[in-house]
């Protein structure tokens, strides 16, 4: 049964991103088919064998040493602050984002990460038959994040078309930040963190390439990455450091906001209606809940986690998951995928201020495709579900 709904799953996203296919004539089939295969192989491997429970024990056991480092910080600033046993959120998951920030600029400034994210991309642009430059994108930004990953291309920016500039946007959205992933990981069982990791790098070409075909002619398939300013190793790691702790501190004041907002608006519609904004959300999500692969009497809450994520942000939603705890384990590890993304309003704005503050033109032209960057970068992650559903 599972099989079948996640065929129909299959063929749900693949329809909604056909009706809005820029032009379906320059879909170009054979590196979509090789893509959707590669996700399958991907998706068994980390959840169905010996040697995927390895690699992702490996990846969460590095970083579960990193959060008890980073924590040696925290408790040296704030230690005595929390009840003892108690480990506050902002405390616990929020300001170890600090220390996993200064570790990126460190690999950052001795040329570690650039080497893997070029390479692993050119490898990249081989299987997905997009560009040079839309494949090292993709992995830059599932590890510099969505907003820093511009500045690496800035040189290119004011020179790409609109339909590349979108296929970059929408990389960035699809995928999350290496200096979060920790954070997640203190919400959600780290292998749901890691098989969407791995599976949205795939699911955002499959998406791009059906939502917004092209062809990257040889000429045109260039990669200019801008070198960062050459500065002291100190003076990069204090960069570094103030970065992480600007991103913990958004975070929170995100969470401050949004979590009192949705309580507003839930008080307001279950006085007026005698149901919760959630809950009325949750019925719409539900059909899309389902043919992720849950199961139908549990698709309503689900729904509700999924909506919650996409009109605030992912970390609103991992903690509502987090309070369903009576949801079965396939349930619960069909969602976590589903919300291991940057896929929500928020993002638009982000990624739009980001891009103009480098190119004043080309911010105006992604804020005019924003909808349909947050519409590709859902249906990614609806996709990476369906496929971890296969095998949970």
């Amino acid at each position: 049964m599972k099989y079948l709904i996640a065929v129909l799953g299959l063929l749900v996203v693949f329809a909604l991103s056909f009706v809005a296919s820029n032009d379906k004539r320059k879909i170009r089939y054979r590196p979509l088919v090789i893509m959707i295969i590669l996700q399958i192989i991907l998706g068994y491997v980390l959840l169905n064998t010996v040697l995927g429970t390895v690699l992702i024990k490996g990846f969460s056991g590095i970083f579960e040493k990193l959060l008890v480092y980073a924590g040696e910080g925290v408790n040296f600033v704030f230690g005595g602050i929390a009840n003892e046993g108690q480990a506050p959120f902002f405390l616990g998951v929020l300001l170890p984002i600090i220390f996993i920030s200064a570790l990126i600029g460190i690999l950052q400034y001795f040329r570690i990460l650039p080497f893997i994210i070029r390479y692993i991309g050119l490898v990249l642009s081989k299987v997905n038959g997009m560009g040079k430059l839309e494949s090292y994108n993709a992995v830059a930004s599932a590890i510099l994040g969505q907003s820093e990953v511009f500045i690496s291309v800035k040189k290119q920016i004011g020179l790409l078309p609109k339909h590349r500039l979108y296929t970059l946007c929408a990389s960035a959205m699809s995928t999350v930040s290496m200096s979060i992933v920790g954070a997640y990981m203190t919400m959600i069982d780290p292998k749901y963190v890691v098989t969407a990791l791995v599976l949205n790098l795939f699911g955002g070409f499959i998406i791009a390439s059906i939502l917004n075909p092209y062809k990257v002619t040889k000429e045109e398939d260039e990669l200019v990455v801008q070198d960062e300013e050459k500065q002291s190793f100190f003076e990069m790691l204090g960069e570094y450091i103030m970065d992480g702790f600007k991103v913990a501190i958004t975070v929170a004041a995100m969470l401050i906001g949004f979590v009192a907002l949705i309580a507003l608006i839930n008080g307001i519609f279950d006085g007026i209606f005698g149901i919760s904004f959630q809950e009325l959300l949750g019925y719409i999500f539900a059909p899309f809940a389902f043919v992720m692969g849950v199961p139908w009497k549990e698709a309503v809450e689900a729904g509700s986690i999924m909506a919650t994520k996409m009109v605030s942000n992912e970390f609103v939603a991992m903690l509502e998951l987090g309070k369903h705890t009576a949801l079965s384990a396939r349930t619960t590890g069909i969602v976590s995928v589903f919300l291991v993304s940057f896929a929500n309003f928020s993002s638009i704005g982000i990624i739009a201020g980001a891009v103009k503050g480098l190119h004043e033109k080309q911010g105006n032209v992604v804020a005019r495709f924003g909808l349909k960057l947050l519409y590709g970068a859902t249906l990614v992650s609806v996709l990476s579900a369906i496929i971890a559903g296969l095998f949970l």
